[in-house]
C-alpha cells in the first residue's frame, strides 16, 4: 500500500466555504445574511471560492499545507450536503473557473486542496431523484435508491418511509452502490475532479456505504489518475477495517480529540486511561497510516475547541502543543487559530472575522509557532512514538518521538499546579551528563540517573532535544 509521502508533512486547515471569506458578492444569494451574523442552520453568509483564493496568503503565513473544504458542489444548504449535481460548482461559491484558479493558486503555492465526497446520500432535487418522484416506477433511476415501496413522497412531513434516506432525513435520499449505473456514476465524480486538480478526497459516512468493494474500486480509480491522493475517512471510532489497500489513507481522528479535550477539561480526567488510549491508536494501524492520520480539535460537527475547554486559552495552547507533537497530521478548524468560539452545529460555523483586532494574536503566534516546529524537525512529522508516563495524580504525561538518532520528549502538565516532575528517558536513548533544551521556551535540563527531573508550571509543556 502506498501513503502518499506529503501528508505526512502537511498541516491542514478545514474551511467552511460560505464563511470563510466573500470575494465576489455579485454570487450572494438574495436573502445573504450580514457577514459574521449570528450562524443559522438555513442562512448563507456570501463565502465563496474566490474569497478563498484572495486569503491564501493568510493560510501561508500561518504554516499551512493543504485545505479540506466542506462540499463546494450544487446544493440548496449552506453546508451542501444534499448534493444536487456533483459535476457543477455551486453558483453561490462560483464556477469552474473558480475552481481552477483556486487549484492554481494553491499548487503554485505549495499547497494542497482535498474535497468532501458526499456519496452516501445527495439531495432530493438530484435529477436522477426527481425522475423517481416524477415517474415512480417506470423511472430509469429507480434502482439508484433504496425503494421499499411505491409511490414515492419526498415531501410530506415525517421521516422517509417509501424509501432509505440518511437519518430518515427525506432530503437526503440514500444512494444504491449495489447498482452497477449508480456505482459507475459515483466513480465518474471521483475521477472528474481529481482530473481537474483536486489532491484527494475526505469521504462523508464512509461507514453507511458498508460495501468494501466498493471502496477498493473509488480508491482504485483515484489512484489510477493520482497515486499521490490523500483518502480520509470520516470514521468517528478507532476502527483499523477503513485503513488499507482497499480503503483509505487516513482517518479523521475524533477519538483523538475526544482523548486531548477530556484530558484538558478542567473535570477530573484519567491521564493514564488517555495517555494508553493514545498509544494505543498509535498501534492500531500500520504506522505509515499513523503519520497520515487527519488529527483534529474540532470540525463542523463539533463544538468549536475553545468552547469545549470552557473558554481557556491556555488549555487550548496545550492542546495545539500536544497536535503538533503527536504522530498524524496536525488540522486547523478554520478560525480555531484565532480564539473563535462556538457550540455545535450551526453555531461552530460562524463567518470568519477579517478585522484583526478581534484576533486572539497571541494563540495565532502560538500555534504559527509550533507549526514552524514541526516543520524544521522531521523528528515530529516522522518520527516513531515512544510512551514514557502518565501520573494521574500530578496530571502529567510524556512521551518521545524517535527518528534515527534523533529524539525529542514532549512532556505536559494538563493540571492547575505547578509540578516537579521525574522522566525515565533509557528508552530514548539518553546517558546521563547530556543536556537538552526546550523548543518551547527557555530552560535545559541534564540528564543523571537516567532521568530528567522537570520543573513544569500549570497547563504547560515542554518539547525537549
Amino acid at each position: 500500500m502506498s501513503v502518499p509521502d506529503w501528508v505526512q508533512d502537511a498541516v491542514f486547515y478545514q474551511i467552511f466555504p460560505d464563511r470563510f471569506a466573500n470575494g465576489d458578492p455579485n454570487n450572494d444569494p438574495p436573502n445573504v445574511q450580514p457577514w459574521g451574523s449570528q450562524p443559522t442552520i438555513w442562512g448563507f453568509q456570501g463565502g465563496d471560492l474566490r474569497g478563498i483564493s484572495n486569503r491564501l496568503d493568510y493560510l501561508l503565513d500561518l504554516g499551512v499545507d493543504a485545505i479540506y473544504l466542506n462540499p463546494i458542489f450544487r446544493s440548496t444548504s449552506n453546508h451542501r450536503y444534499n448534493t444536487l449535481d456533483y459535476f457543477q460548482i455551486d453558483p453561490k461559491l462560483g464556477d469552474l473557473d473558480d475552481f481552477h484558479t483556486l487549484v492554481d493558486r494553491l499548487h503554485r503555492r505549495g499547497m494542497r486542496l482535498i474535497l468532501d465526497g458526499v456519496f452516501n446520500h445527495c439531495g432530493r432535487g438530484h435529477f436522477a431523484f426527481v425522475d423517481v418522484l416524477e415517474n415512480q416506477e417506470h423511472s430509469p433511476y429507480r434502482d439508484w435508491f433504496h425503494i421499499r415501496h411505491f409511490p414515492v413522497d419526498a415531501y410530506s412531513p415525517g421521516e422517509a418511509s417509501d424509501y432509505l434516506a440518511w437519518w430518515g432525513i427525506k432530503s437526503l435520499p440514500k444512494l444504491n452502490t449495489d447498482n452497477p449505473a449508480t456505482r459507475q456514476y459515483l466513480l465518474q465524480v471521483a475521477r472528474y475532479w481529481i482530473e481537474q486538480g483536486a489532491d484527494g478526497w475526505r469521504l462523508d459516512v464512509p461507514n453507511e456505504i458498508d460495501d468494501d468493494s466498493f471502496w477498493a474500486e473509488f480508491r482504485h480509480a483515484v489512484k489510477s489518475i493520482n497515486p499521490d491522493a490523500y483518502l480520509v475517512g470520516e470514521i468517528w471510532k478507532a476502527d483499523g477495517r477503513w485503513v488499507g489497500d482497499g480503503h483509505f489513507d487516513g482517518l479523521m481522528n475524533y477519538p483523538l480529540r475526544e482523548c486531548v479535550l477530556n484530558l484538558l477539561h478542567p473535570a477530573p480526567s484519567d491521564t493514564s486511561g488517555c495517555a494508553a488510549l493514545l498509544e494505543n491508536l498509535t498501534r492500531l494501524y500500520p504506522y505509515e497510516n499513523v503519520k497520515a492520520m487527519y488529527n483534529l480539535l474540532g470540525s463542523h460537527d463539533t463544538e468549536r475547541a475553545l468552547t469545549a475547554l470552557q473558554d481557556n486559552v491556555s488549555r487550548l495552547r496545550l492542546a495545539y502543543a500536544f497536535l503538533f507533537a503527536y504522530p498524524g497530521a496536525p488540522a486547523i478548524y478554520y478560525g480555531d487559530e484565532i480564539g473563535l468560539t462556538g457550540g455545535k452545529d450551526p453555531y461552530c460555523r460562524a463567518a470568519f472575522p477579517w478585522d484583526e483586532t478581534r484576533w486572539n494574536q497571541e494563540l495565532r503566534g502560538w500555534v504559527k509557532f509550533l507549526i514552524r516546529l514541526r516543520k524544521s524537525h522531521p523528528v515530529l512529522r516522522r518520527g516513531a512514538y515512544v510512551h514514557l508516563i502518565a501520573d494521574n495524580r500530578r496530571h502529567c504525561f510524556a512521551f518521545a518521538r524517535r527518528l534515527g538518532d534523533q529524539s525529542l520528549l514532549a512532556v505536559y502538565n494538563t493540571g492547575a499546579v505547578t509540578r516537579h516532575l521525574r522522566v525515565p528517558v533509557q528508552s530514548v536513548g539518553w546517558e546521563d551528563g547530556r543536556h537538552v533544551r526546550n523548543l518551547l521556551g527557555q530552560g535545559e535540563a541534564l540528564v543523571a540517573d537516567a532521568s530528567l527531573y522537570l520543573h513544569l508550571p500549570p497547563f504547560s509543556a515542554m518539547w525537549l532535544m
